[in-house]
């Protein structure tokens, strides 16, 4: 176990944000799964941009990377593009 005082706030720390970015993750997930659950391209449309922001938001906090980011926006925008209206 840690001995130094910078040690333990360090795990304190990292135990914190650990539990914060799986929460953050996950809800990302759920809403991307959501998002390809849908049939209405308008309602997809309205839906997109909030998961687009969700990701974004993650990808600047280093919650996921980047690349993941722009690849999951890019299978979302093909998926509502082959909607039909």
């Amino acid at each position: 176990m840690a001995n130094h005082k910078s040690s333990i706030k360090r795990i304190r720390q990292t135990a914190s944000r650990r539990l914060r970015n799986r929460y953050y993750a996950k809800t990302a997930r759920n809403a991307v799964r959501k998002l390809r659950a849908l049939t209405d391209k308008a309602e997809a449309e309205v839906r997109y941009r909030e998961v687009e922001a969700m990701l974004d938001r993650l990808a600047s906090k280093n919650t996921i990377s980047k690349n993941k980011a722009s690849n999951l926006k890019s299978k979302l925008a093909k998926h509502i593009a082959k909607l039909s209206a």
